[in-house]
């Protein structure tokens, strides 16, 4: 201000006299002051908008996050009621309402529910009451929806294990040509899922069904398949004992298939004492479930023919 008002000084003739000493100035002066003041009430004002357009601002983004948080807790929470929904039925041998339950989620993005469906899928063909045809669609549907888990999250082991199994259900209607040649491609899968999961007995337990299947190979269809492959695909039952064990101590006892085949792998190598140690067992398996029944059943014969 004193600045100010020493330019005025300067730039204005001095006017002697009491009326109008020092009107000049203080007319410059307070016009200064208004100009100041108009201009400053103007960039207050404008202050005061912008702090409202960013607090408006600010609110907006932080009731879409808070919506979008809310939306992503009530889609997690939604899943993990569907998937213990969907375990429970499976446990309980409800294979039909639980295809039911999740193919009404056949377009999520979730691998943990696609793979359930594909489980679900190929369980339900498996049925006796399933038609010819509706096997087929229901095998080649399991195969899509065991893609698209592997598709949405490749680290997930049973997304591999599935894929695999649904890929050898699919060789039954490709001809030996396709059987063989997927053969590689099963392997590789099962191998990731144990890799992923080296606890998961199940899939230890198809590895060694792999090996075994391709020891007991018929010699024509190894002929076929040194015609069609430089190097097609081998195993022996060292192989498929060596998972089978495995299996056995990730989960002990945990399924009549790996007791029997222990049982069969033991025979094949013409050791009968171990054959009937694992024969028995398997014998003696609770049957639960119509595939522990047909266990019992050819653990028996082979008991039976020892």
């Amino acid at each position: 201000m004193a600045a100010l008002a020493l330019a005025l000084a300067r730039a204005q003739p001095l006017r002697r006299g009491p009326a109008c000493l020092g009107r000049p100035l203080l007319r410059e002066a307070g016009g200064a002051a208004a100009r100041r003041g108009a201009g400053g009430s103007e960039v207050l004002g404008k202050s005061f908008k912008r702090g409202v357009v960013l607090s408006a601002g600010s609110f907006l983004v932080y009731e879409t996050y808070r919506l979008f948080s809310h939306f992503a807790e009530v889609h997690a929470s939604f899943k993990e009621e569907v998937i213990e929904q969907a375990d429970y039925l499976y446990g309980s041998g409800e294979t039909e309402k639980l295809y039911r339950l999740l193919v009404q989620h056949k377009n999520s993005e979730d691998a943990e529910l696609l793979w359930r469906l594909a489980r679900a899928s190929r369980d339900l063909a498996q049925l006796s009451s399933t038609s010819t045809e509706e096997k087929k669609q229901l095998v080649y549907e399991a195969l899509e929806y065991a893609k698209k888990a592997l598709e949405k999250n490749e680290s997930n082991f049973a997304a591999h294990k599935w894929y695999a199994i649904c890929i050898s259900d699919v060789g039954d209607y490709e001809g030996i040509k396709a059987k063989i040649a997927n053969a590689f491609v099963i392997k590789e899968h099962f191998q990731k899922a144990i890799e992923l999961n080296p606890k998961d007995a199940t899939s230890i337990h198809l590895m060694g069904i792999w090996c075994y299947s391709f020891a007991e190979m018929p010699w024509y269809q190894r002929k076929i398949a040194a015609m069609l492959f430089a190097t097609p695909p081998t195993s022996t039952y060292k192989e498929a004992l060596h998972y089978f064990h495995m299996a056995e101590e990730a989960d002990p006892n945990f399924y009549s298939k790996n007791l029997l085949f222990l049982g069969k792998t033991y025979l094949k190598l013409n050791n009968k004492k171990m054959a009937l140690l694992w024969l028995s067992k398997a014998k003696e398996y609770p049957a639960h479930t119509e595939e522990d029944k047909q266990v019992h059943k050819e653990a028996l014969e082979l008991l039976n023919s020892i």
